[in-house]
């Protein structure tokens, strides 16, 4: 008796199984869901604010930073220093290549005059002539090297971030300053790569940065060149209007049209 009612349990469970898991039945929220997939009007992708201009400044000789003006966040121009280093040895090299280069034109200057009167040949000349070409090229060095000894902004923008300190001495090629322009911003985006034969140069759409949450008319400038093969997407860098709430660093939210 125990063995019927057993297998009438079983089977009673079976059919109830196979009814939950007939395809027939669909879950509403699953179907709604569906539903309102097939028929949204936007598309969304995540992406980020970057500068076209951002760089790290670093330190084209060894020194000791004697002026070091703007900090964190300040404003600079192009053409301001932004870091200078003491540069007294170099200054007085530079001097001394200059003398030299002097005293080596008067010499070539008095052996031409001595050989119009043939009182020399034309091998003190050559040799006052490459004395002279040497001492030239040896200042021409010098002022290279002074002219290392300021920093100079490549444009106009601020500080990110500073890496040294006043009065530290750095070896050449040490980080110093970190800098960007936020006019110059743009968005990056990664949408799946299937979108591509779906978007142009040209084409606009909304992106909402997540800090002002102000809905902007973005433009798509440029697609990527590779596919990431493991996500597949595809880098989207789009233009946008210029504005002093954008940072770099901001990220937010693009909608775009129906892709058709």
């Amino acid at each position: 008796m125990w063995s019927s009612r057993a297998l009438v349990f079983g089977c009673c469970v079976a059919v109830l199984g196979a009814h939950a898991q007939s395809p027939t039945d669909t879950d509403p929220l699953l179907e709604n869901h569906s539903l309102e997939d097939e028929s949204a009007s936007v598309v969304q992708a995540r992406g980020v604010l970057r500068a076209r201009d951002q760089a790290v400044l670093a330190s084209e000789l060894a020194g000791r930073i004697i002026e070091l003006p703007f900090t964190e966040g300040e404003p600079f121009k192009k053409g301001d220093s932004l870091a200078r280093f003491d540069c007294s040895a170099y200054q007085a090299q530079l001097n001394a290549a200059q003398a030299a280069s002097r005293g080596a034109n008067e010499e070539l200057a008095h052996n031409r005059q001595l050989a119009s009167l043939n009182s020399v040949g034309r091998f003190e000349v050559a040799r006052a002539e490459a004395r002279l070409a040497e001492a030239q090229a040896q200042a021409q060095v010098y002022q290279v090297q002074t002219k290392r000894c300021s920093v100079i902004a490549p444009y106009d923008g601020q500080v990110v971030a500073r890496k040294v300190q006043r009065y530290e001495s750095v070896a050449a090629g040490a980080p110093l300053l970190e800098i960007v322009d936020n006019r110059t911003l743009e968005i990056h985006l990664l949408v799946p790569s299937r979108w591509m034969g779906k978007l142009k140069p040209g084409q606009t759409f909304t992106f909402v940065p997540d800090e002002t949450s102000k809905s902007l008319t973005a433009t798509v400038k440029r697609l990527g060149a590779r596919i990431d093969e493991g996500s597949q997407t595809l880098l989207l860098v789009a233009s946008l209007p210029k504005s002093d709430e954008l940072l770099a660093g901001m990220s937010g939210t693009a909608h775009f049209p129906e892709l058709k």
